[in-house]
């Protein structure tokens, strides 16, 4: 017959409390909805902030809320303009891009409905020399803004 020893015991103890207490980080894949300290009754924030990472999102704001967005880019992979698609948001000045190939925007919510937003951009960088590989992708982003 097999003897335990107490330290084998301590170890597989710990080992099976440490499988018990993982948290879930969000590591889904999907971008979680940042922090707004100011919600209504239906759920929608005063205020939203956007990345590329919030790509395929459906976000709600409130009427008379905002919308900022920022798409980190490149001088090679520059984004887009963002355009919005609707009348629920009127655009509002973005301040400053701060680098090259960066797309920025703000909105208010005017009205109720909803817009989608969209920019794209190449997903590599254009030949700079005859003879190398040309890219001909285009990475798209669009998130939905409902407004309430």
């Amino acid at each position: 017959m097999r003897r335990t020893t107490p330290l084998a015991l301590t170890a597989a103890a710990l080992l099976l409390a440490g499988c018990g207490s993982q948290e879930d980080t969000g590591s889904s894949g999907k971008a979680s909805e940042p922090p707004s300290p100011t919600r209504s009754s239906a759920g929608c924030a005063a205020q939203a902030e956007l990345k590329a990472a919030d790509h395929g999102r459906t976000v709600c704001v409130t009427k008379g809320g905002e919308i900022r967005l920022t798409l980190d880019g490149t001088k090679a992979r520059p984004w887009k303009p963002v355009t919005a698609s609707g009348t629920a948001l009127k655009a509002i000045n973005t301040g400053f891009v701060l680098q090259p190939g960066d797309a920025t925007a703000a909105y208010q919510a005017v009205a109720a409905g909803t817009v989608k937003l969209a920019s794209s951009r190449p997903m590599c960088a254009q030949p700079t020399a005859p003879g190398q590989v040309s890219c001909e992708g285009i990475e798209e982003w669009s998130v939905t803004v409902r407004v309430s």
